[in-house]
């Protein structure tokens, strides 16, 4: 987990990262979506056009579009791209990644990362987001976090090797293009069965970049947790619980 301290480096990153290019349609099936309050406290009063980075199959993408923005989608992954098309066929996507968009200078009124934050190299994100920004609009950052300060939940993060994405502490570097940053942590939870729980694990970058021995391991060692140690029954439904930490800021005049 990513908690202020260094970071990745970029090879290490870049390798992580390539692991979401393909599994798209699992990872539609079981990520967490997120809470509808989180999407109206990101969205700014009249915002028409909006831009979703790393918008991997439209899990976030979906709830800009359904507050009537004009949203364009951008990720580099085609695998992802194919599903949030099928999900959102109005929605243009774009391939093209956080630092390099593609999109045309002053284009959006809202600029969005949804649990790509940690991907991206943070100086270029900003410098991009106030490149493709109208005067005043925002830049948001988003991601879920499983709630590791519920001891059984803490183990399953530890057998998943979820490792999430940043602590409750952390704090984003907007840079000196961006007022003051404000945020928002909402808490919640998501339902899965525990075959979907295993899927879950599936769609993350360690078991994705693992070995066959050690995709096995992960899943016996998730199987046993659930069903003989919490004695979930094996088609049970489970509520887990997360948060979501999101931040805003806007973008300062030249």
């Amino acid at each position: 987990m990513v908690r202020g301290g260094p970071r990745l480096d970029e090879q290490r990153r870049r390798e992580m990262a390539d692991a979401y290019l393909s599994g798209a349609g699992r990872y539609d099936r079981v990520r967490p979506g997120y809470p509808d309050v989180v999407a109206d406290w990101v969205v700014p009063e009249g915002a028409r056009r909006a831009a979703d980075l790393g918008a991997g199959t439209g899990i976030f993408t979906a709830l800009l579009a359904a507050r009537g923005l004009g949203v364009t989608a951008v990720d580099p992954s085609e695998d992802m791209l194919a599903v949030l098309s099928t999900r959102l066929p109005s929605v243009p996507a774009v391939r093209g990644t956080a630092e390099h968009s593609h999109l045309p200078d002053a284009s959006v009124d809202l600029l969005t990362l949804a649990q790509a934050w940690h991907w991206c190299d943070h100086p270029a994100t900003v410098r991009e987001a106030a490149r493709v920004l109208t005067p005043g609009g925002r830049l948001a950052l988003l991601w879920n976090q499983l709630d590791v300060t519920l001891p059984w939940v803490h183990r399953l993060s530890r057998i998943m090797h979820a490792g999430d994405v940043f602590s409750p502490a952390y704090r984003p570097a907007f840079g000196p293009s961006f007022g003051p940053p404000e945020e928002i942590l909402v808490r919640w939870s998501q339902e899965l069965t525990v075959p979907g729980i295993v899927d879950l694990a599936r769609s993350r970058s360690y078991y994705r970049r693992a070995s066959s021995a050690g995709r096995a391991r992960v899943e016996a060692n998730l199987l046993w947790y659930l069903t003989d140690y919490l004695a979930f029954p094996a088609e049970a439904v489970v509520r887990i619980p997360y948060y979501t930490h999101a931040w805003r800021a806007a973008l300062l005049p030249a």
